[in-house]
């Protein structure tokens, strides 16, 4: 399994306690994945770059300021909300899923990590009944049908000096989908940030709200 020196690459100014957490990682989702598969089995082993540091795209793009909230849609075993949670430990994290063994992995990723930042439900975006700073997610769908989901979901106000709104990880030529979805949009490449093949047709688009 690649190592989780790939982070602290990126990412050299981490305390202890986060390179401890991130290092946890790979062992929890390898035990994780045996019970409940969450991570295809070609991708545990490039969990760290396939999932953390893809997840770790948005805190390139936007540093999380302390008591902000996060809603991360569709997060599957928690992804991209993992990871930003162990960045930001001061803001607070709430994923959501449909599907309750996956919200089993996250809640079970998070005990094991003591990440009282991390709140996960079971339940879809449309019946969550709070406001938050950004929302963010990995390629649940495309923009147009994402945007009608969370459109209620975030805050009037601002504490960021980018206006709150949807931080979306996607793939791809997304020129078409972002035409439909008829949005203002930001588009962060993410080979910009991380050298690695992986990431050359991977992107964090985002859309104001705020």
């Amino acid at each position: 399994m690649a190592e989780a020196t790939i982070i602290n690459k990126y990412f050299p100014d981490l305390s202890d306690i986060q390179k401890e957490r991130f290092e946890a990682l790979g062992k929890l989702y390898a035990e994780w994945n045996q019970k409940i598969n969450v991570v295809s089995r070609k991708d545990i082993e490039s969990l760290y770059e396939r999932h953390v540091l893809h997840s770790l795209g948005i805190a390139k793009v936007q540093t999380f300021k302390p008591g902000s909230e996060i809603l991360d849609v569709g997060t599957g075993g928690g992804f991209p909300g993992i990871p930003l949670a162990i960045m930001f430990p001061e803001s607070r994290f709430y994923l959501v899923d449909s599907i309750g063994k996956k919200i089993k992995v996250v809640k079970g990723v998070a005990e094991a990590l003591e990440l009282d930042n991390v709140y996960a439900e079971q339940t879809r975006a449309e019946q969550v009944g709070h406001e938050f700073d950004f929302i963010v997610s990995r390629a649940v769908t495309r923009l147009k049908p994402f945007y009608q989901w969370i459109k209620n979901k975030v805050k009037a106000e601002s504490v960021h000096e980018r206006k709150n709104g949807i931080l979306y990880l996607k793939g791809g030529d997304l020129a078409e989908e972002l035409k439909e979805a008829k949005k203002k949009y930001e588009l962060y490449e993410l080979k910009d940030f991380f050298e690695e093949e992986f990431f050359e047709t991977k992107k964090v688009v985002y859309v104001p709200m705020g």
